[in-house]
């Protein structure tokens, strides 16, 4: 064995604490594929057709491909560092500042807290819809909202793990869904009532040029492409996953791709121009308009909300249970109260970070419902986007600066020139440049969530300071979602 060999992790880890590799490039790519699609299309869709017109596809194809460079920055780090700390242990490892590893983590928390609250309202609009409220209030979706908050927080301090085969279930909904919107668009336009020539019309309702009209689509559509990094996770538990992981993670991004493409060139197909923008309930999103206009005469249009619940109530729940575990293992390392990883002796769930991470949710809801002068879905979906664009950039940074390390044989290695690409397409995203007037608050509940967490970092760097007498830091960041 070589001294590089020696020196490196083995991405099988120790024999006798092997996870059961229960995934072949077939469930993995169902895998990956149902965590890119869910609450994404659903919400981001008819807003991004309403800055760039027909050219909705546009976007998410740029989109795709600023996360695919990103993707490969993922990869090459998983397999050199297969552990599942994710962007925080490839952060603590480039640059080794724990405050900058913690602000890393708590913005995967916060990350994970607004993709579930999108879900949340999204769910809640299509729930109502479908149970015959064709107009639900904003006060009656935000209680729908926060009870299924408060369900998925149940949930999760019953324990529930994530099962493979029971997301593969899901992923089949959620395409059946988006199945069903395409094959209507595609309908439409066989029987001459849709114009298929407006996927090349370009048209923005504020009169921006054709790049800053994408941008700010690009932006938005970005959204829906996330996901794709929570599947490093099961790098431990993929068969040979040096050879096909890769792989089958750039096929997963391109399918989600292709289907996104065309559900946008359906919703332009079907969708008058002016109305596009303007969906008849934008927390339900355009997709069920597509639905209700292009197929007026079958009932599908009552069983598509219900399969839109289906295809974001995992995608929240999932979220949830990664906040609130993040949370926990900061919580035992002590970079957060101690208070916040307490966990119940009979289920093993770790019942404070639950409660908190539930609490900022139903704030966030709560907050954005009342303050908001743009859609609820809107400002979550686009303060998500903003917070992983954020952790994106510092990850193809970090890929860049761990080049040092040695690369264990057979490992992924990103062409030099993609970390580049993905930092600066990701930073560029990240600007004012890229949102509309009412988008800016995304910036301010992105800011208000890390508030709260630097607030606890200070709280236990004084009690850890003061009462204990140790530094405040990470302990074992290889682990901390194992804690």
């Amino acid at each position: 064995m070589s001294a590089t060999e020696a020196t490196q992790p083995d991405v099988n880890g120790p024999e006798d604490t092997d996870l059961k590799r229960v995934l072949g490039p077939k469930l993995l790519l169902l895998f990956i594929v149902g965590d890119i699609l869910g609450a994404g299309v659903y919400a981001v869709t008819g807003k991004l057709a309403g800055q760039v017109g027909g050219i909705a596809w546009l976007p998410f194809l740029v989109a795709f491909a600023v996360a695919t460079v990103t993707a490969f920055s993922y990869l090459e780090l998983v397999t050199k560092y297969p552990q599942a700390a994710g962007a925080a242990l490839y952060t603590h490892k480039a640059f080794g500042i724990h405050f900058v590893t913690f602000l890393v983590a708590f913005t995967v928390v916060c990350s994970g807290i607004t993709s579930a609250s999108t879900s949340s309202n999204l769910l809640a609009a299509n729930l109502l819809i479908g149970f015959g409220n064709e107009e639900p209030s904003s006060g009656t979706t935000l209680v729908t909202a926060l009870a299924f908050m408060l369900v998925l927080a149940l949930i999760n301090l019953r324990g529930v793990g994530e099962s493979v085969k029971f997301n593969v279930v899901l992923t089949l909904v959620e395409m059946t869904a988006l199945a069903i919107v395409i094959g209507i668009g595609f309908f439409v336009i066989a029987s001459g009532d849709g114009d298929l020539g407006r996927v090349t019309v370009f048209e923005s309702p504020d009169d921006k040029g054709l790049f800053m009209a994408v941008t700010i689509a690009t932006a938005i559509a970005f959204f829906s492409m996330v996901g794709f990094e929570d599947s490093v996770n099961m790098v431990e538990e993929t068969q040979d996953p040096m050879r096909i992981f890769p792989r089958t993670m750039l096929t997963g991004l391109g399918i989600a791709v292709v289907i996104y493409m065309l559900v946008a060139i359906s919703v332009v197909a079907v969708i008058p121009a002016g109305q596009i923008a303007e969906p008849t309930n934008a927390e339900a999103g355009i997709l069920l308009d597509v639905v209700k206009v292009g197929a007026p005469d079958l009932p599908i249009d009552k069983l598509f909300p219900f399969l839109t619940v289906f295809a974001v109530a995992n995608t929240a729940l999932i979220n949830m249970l990664m906040a609130s575990r993040l949370v926990y293992g900061m919580a035992q390392q002590d970079v957060l109260p101690r208070a916040l990883g307490k966990v119940l002796p009979s289920r093993r769930s770790p019942w404070t970070a639950i409660i908190f991470t539930t609490l900022l949710a139903l704030g966030l809801i709560t907050v954005v419902t009342l303050d908001s002068e743009s859609s609820v879905v809107a400002a979550l979906s686009g303060t998500t986007a903003l917070l992983l664009l954020a952790v994106f950039t510092i990850v193809n940074i970090a890929c860049l600066v761990l080049r040092k390390d040695p690369t264990p044989d057979g490992a992924f290695r990103a062409p030099s020139v993609l970390p580049v690409v993905g930092a600066v397409c990701c930073g560029y995203l990240l600007g004012p440049w890229a949102r509309l007037e009412a988008d800016m608050i995304q910036y301010k509940i992105a800011a208000g969530l890390l508030a709260i967490g630097i607030v606890l970092w200070a709280l236990t760097w004084l009690t850890n300071r003061g009462v204990r007498a140790k530094k405040t830091g990470f302990r074992d960041i290889d682990h901390l979602e194992h804690d």
